[in-house]
């Protein structure tokens, strides 16, 4: 696999499709179409939590965040090599501090989601 040796700013519409897929799919609540843009064997890790696989990452996207009303906007994206896409969500609701920017880090096997690590943004925009 060849990698590009510094992350690339892109516009959000660059992201791979099944990123953009999965976007629209965990904005709109739609955790079983979500889930469906990853690999059997994902990997998902969210703070301090890891999901492995299917089962795990289904329970994790319908049940992360439950307790809050919010919305989410995509700010910016990255694509830091072949594998490998940034998105940086913000999310605003009734949780609190009301507002939090986050990394989305993607790596895509196969045309389909493989691991997602969630963790708060560090990308200039």
């Amino acid at each position: 696999m060849t990698t590009n040796a510094t992350p690339t700013t892109i516009r959000p519409i660059e992201l791979p499709t099944v990123i953009r897929s999965f976007l629209a799919a965990h904005s709109a609540k739609e955790a079983g179409a979500a889930v469906r843009t990853f690999t059997h064997d994902a990997v998902v890790v969210d703070q301090d939590e890891t999901f492995h696989g299917a089962e795990q990452v289904l329970d994790f996207l319908q049940n992360a965040g439950s307790e809050f009303t919010y919305s989410t906007e995509l700010l910016a994206a990255r694509r830091d090599d072949d594998a490998r896409w940034t998105a940086v969500i913000r999310i605003e609701g009734d949780f609190p501090g009301s507002v939090a920017d986050l990394d989305y880090q993607f790596t895509v096997t196969d045309d389909l989601i493989s691991e997602l690590m969630i963790r708060g943004s560090s990308m200039e925009r």
